[in-house]
């Protein structure tokens, strides 16, 4: 079968694969009313203004980044600032189908198992040179061993370069969700040059150069991230959509301004220091709604969570964590990470309600639950013995840290003692490595387009608090290997009742992220993150 942008030829056996995206109708792009005609000029309380091509975007962002290297991490940081430099051969569009984005085209074979790639021709890299197959290759390769998603789903994979433009992929066994895999967010497989990846570290690339419409002049750590328009980009020309089709830098110059403190984003954003604020505690909407000169943008954040430390410590002990689960009122929970129901949603699926091939309420018995003495006599039956716990957490992102409080206030209510240990946001991802560090933390994790890109499932994944299920890894291998939809639903069923029982994460309920846009900024969208390409702003 061939993909191409416009049209498709499929294997009767997997065109219940092509249709995952149908349901994939997420309302992710809440800033996308606010889209005009860039090119044009933009209106203004003060009347006309003319768009600057010349113009600087200044984004408050909440959070230092740990590395600017897409393949290492699932963190929003590191994929917010990432997507605006490099380019992937997949990736999804704003129906969260999968398009080609740096391939022209794909092909599987019809046995499923060799996915051939061909490449645009004439795209450089920031460093001036080509992109051309071993650079593909090399990327995906390094991709492949180090990121969560690699792991999962490609072990055993091998790519090919064909010809200059021409790659293939090798893989054991026909999967629903390889297309999906590729065309991931995070850790999202970006195109570098083979140099970068054969100069890369343990800690991952020494030079940051891809084939996005922005790359990287200065990464000032704790202070800002500069990009800078790359005058010779080459964009896809179909109509743009989500993280697809075209893509033009129409500001010279983003600056991602670190400001890790809310009620400074929300102020500066309100006197114009900065275009755009990201992550805006849900009680300032409010305010952004009365403030003149700024619109408040809501999309879909994800589904919240507290991750446990499977494999050492006191949660290594099911039982235990079947007590914290079994004490935990999901509605007192996001209520204090969220402020009121406005701005979240009660649910027991670890994939959307509005994905009907991925939601399932199996499992749904144990989810906001809170019964205090049914937990007590978990705690009992446990091997907990009288230690502290330490629930790990960061004030960068403050549902995070409010879900940390009540966490602790849970355990202690079960008699369970805990200690918070509050971080910045690179050091709390440095730490949450090292098993020996911490017994939970909480954690938002953005939509995904299947079960199988969250990186807590799969024991292959190797993603801090390493589950180790071998009936969870059984059934994601089964789900991948089912010829269409209709018979993988049992099976999404019966993987969600196995997540309740063995609990690699309590599943609280689904957000929203806010986002505060000055009026001078025109074409702002959000699709699993912020877009900056195809945005504008006028003087």
């Amino acid at each position: 079968m061939i993909f191409t942008w416009g049209g498709t030829e499929v294997r009767k056996f997997l065109i219940s694969f092509l249709f995952l995206s149908l349901i994939f109708a997420l309302v992710a792009c809440g800033g996308e009313e606010e889209s005009s005609d860039a090119e044009g000029s933009s209106e203004s309380q003060g009347g006309e203004a003319s768009v600057s091509v010349d113009a600087s975007l200044n984004v408050a962002y909440p959070t230092n980044l740990q590395t600017l290297d897409p393949h290492l991490t699932t963190n929003q940081s590191t994929r917010d600032v990432s997507r605006q430099i490099y380019e992937q051969l997949l990736t999804l569009n704003e129906n969260y189908e999968v398009v080609p984005s740096l391939a022209e085209s794909y092909e599987v074979s019809e046995d499923g198992l060799v996915y051939t790639f061909h490449l645009r021709e004439g795209v450089t890299f920031h460093n001036g040179e080509e992109m051309q197959a071993e650079d593909v290759v090399a990327s995906m390769e390094k991709w492949m061993e180090t990121s969560t998603q690699g792991k999962a789903n490609l072990t055993g994979a091998e790519f090919v370069e064909v010809d200059p433009y021409t790659v293939e992929l090798h893989i054991d066994q026909a999967s629903l969700i390889i297309p999906y895999v590729l065309a991931d967010t995070a850790p999202f497989p970006a195109i570098v040059p083979k140099e970068s990846v054969e100069s890369a570290v343990e800690t991952g690339l020494t030079e940051y150069i891809g084939t996005g419409p922005f790359q990287l002049e200065e990464w000032n750590v704790d202070q800002y991230i500069h990009l800078t328009r790359f005058d010779e980009y080459q964009s896809r020309e179909e109509e743009s959509s989500g993280l697809a089709g075209k893509k033009e830098a129409l500001v010279k110059d983003i600056y991602f301004r670190i400001v890790t403190d809310p009620s400074t984003r929300v102020a500066g954003v309100s006197t114009g220091e900065y275009d755009i604020a990201m992550d805006i505690p849900l009680d300032s909407a409010e305010q952004l709604s009365s403030s003149a000169g700024v619109d408040p943008v809501y999309s879909d954040g994800g589904i919240s969570t507290y991750v446990f430390n499977n494999k050492a410590g006191a949660f290594a002990d099911a039982a235990l964590r079947q007590a914290f689960n079994t004490a935990l009122n999901a509605q007192e929970a996001m209520t204090a990470a969220y402020t009121n129901e406005e701005f979240f949603k009660l649910d027991s699926g670890l994939a959307l309600p509005s994905q009907v091939n991925w939601h399932s309420e199996a499992g749904r018995e144990n989810y906001n639950q809170g019964d205090i003495e049914k937990a007590k006599q978990l705690v009992e039956e446990s091997s907990y013995s009288g230690e502290e716990l330490t629930i790990l957490t960061t004030k960068d992102y403050q549902d995070h840290y409010n879900l940390a409080v009540v966490a602790q206030q849970v355990l202690e209510a079960i008699g369970v003692k805990a200690k918070l240990d509050v971080y910045d946001w690179p050091t709390f991802q440095e730490i949450r490595t090292e098993p020996t560090n911490y017994d939970m933390f909480a954690m938002t994790f953005a939509v995904r387009p299947t079960l199988h890109q969250y990186p807590f499932l799969d024991s292959k994944a190797e993603y801090p608090g390493w589950t180790d299920s071998e009936e969870i890894d059984h059934l994601l291998d089964e789900i991948t290997e089912q010829k269409n939809f209709e018979d993988a639903k049992p099976l999404v069923d019966e993987l969600q009742q196995v997540v309740w029982d063995y609990l690699p994460v309590a599943k609280v309920g689904n957000q929203q992220d806010l986002v505060a846009v000055s009026d001078k900024v025109k074409g702002y969208t959000d699709l699993i993150g912020p877009i900056f390409w195809n945005v504008s702003k006028s003087e």
